[in-house]
């Protein structure tokens, strides 16, 4: 098991800050990434957090990502507008999404936005909880280079294509989050033990030949299991509808690899709908959702959707990020030779 070191919140996002505008990205396009991958490692998602910096950065230098891209909002009707990303980060697209969405849904009862030329566009929950703080009740669909096969299939054509939901939960609570990858885990976990050193439990993935695998480098060359099988492919696919064919981005079989620097731009797709659950329920939503959560917490054992999540954020807002050294050396090494 590799080393750790542990950095404040703010030297985890200077650190990252540092390396992406070494690597030819926009100061401000840089804290807006940062922001994102610092607030996932909080969050206890490390396959979003820092271990994407060192490939965010290398993306950025061979131009397969654009760091200095500035997204543009093109207004379709009163409840859809897409916004492009320029083959730029998708943080700074969603930045856009998350300022121009509550309203437009708070006026019409809903709303929509399909972000397009986008990139890898991080914790899909922690877009909805900025839009539940709104008030709003929201979905987002994205997709993900291939990475899953089809049910039946071992070639993979879909990608581990994440589903989040948010809602304002009342009664004080933080807002209820579903996040999800149609993958058992979100790829960029097995990324991340691969960074570390570290092997992943069986049961995540298949290596080239099929085979279930332990080893991090030969799920990452593999493909990943998905949720509840069939089931689980078929989501895949819907979620591809939802965030490549609807917004007109590229099919997860299209798009080159997240985690390697060369190749052409990824082209992928996101789309955000929201939902104003008070206006659609004259009124009544709030009380349905503090009897939901009630009722639920109540159950012995039951513990409610994004509590660990919730727990991990104050945890290392009090104590800290626990880093991997490899990872962190890597991203010092960025920097050192800028």
């Amino acid at each position: 098991m590799s080393a750790t070191e542990t950095l404040t919140l703010a030297e985890a996002h200077e650190l990252a800050v540092a390396a992406l505008v070494a690597s030819n990205t926009a100061p401000d396009v840089a804290e807006s990434v940062a922001q994102a991958l610092v607030a996932a490692e909080a969050d206890g998602q490390s396959g979003h957090g820092l271990s994407r910096v060192p490939s965010y950065a290398g993306q950025a230098r061979s131009g397969k990502v654009n760091g200095h891209a500035v997204p543009k909002l093109e207004d379709v009707t009163p409840a859809l507008f897409r916004v492009d990303a320029c083959d730029g980060f998708a943080y700074p697209a969603f930045d856009m999404v998350i300022q121009h969405l509550p309203g437009r849904a708070h006026k019409l009862g809903i709303a929509m936005a399909a972000v397009r030329r986008s990139h890898h566009f991080g914790q899909a929950g922690a877009h909805c909880e900025k839009l539940a703080e709104h008030g709003l009740a929201a979905f987002v669909y994205g997709n993900a280079p291939k990475s899953i096969a089809p049910w039946g299939g071992r070639t993979p054509l879909f990608g581990t294509n994440p589903i989040a939901f948010a809602a304002p939960a009342g009664k004080g609570r933080a807002p209820l989050i579903i996040d999800l990858a149609v993958s058992r885990v979100a790829k960029g976990k097995i990324m991340a033990a691969e960074k570390a050193g570290k092997s992943i439990p069986e049961g995540w993935a298949l290596d080239p030949d099929g085979n279930p695998t332990t080893d991090a480098s030969a799920a990452m060359a593999g493909t990943m299991i998905p949720i509840g099988e069939a089931k689980g492919a078929a989501l895949a696919m819907m979620v591809e509808v939802m965030s490549a064919a609807m917004v007109g981005a590229s099919l997860a079989f299209e798009a080159p690899s997240l985690f390697t620097s060369e190749g052409p731009v990824l082209n992928l797709g996101q789309t955000i709908i929201a939902i104003d659950p008070e206006l659609v329920s004259g009124g009544l939503f709030g009380e349905r959702m503090d009897t939901l959560l009630d009722t639920v917490a109540a159950e012995d054992g039951a513990r409610l959707p994004g509590s660990r999540r919730l727990a991990a954020r104050q945890k290392a807002t009090a104590e800290g990020l626990s880093i991997p050294v490899p990872i962190l050396d890597e991203i010092r090494q960025i920097i050192a030779v800028a």
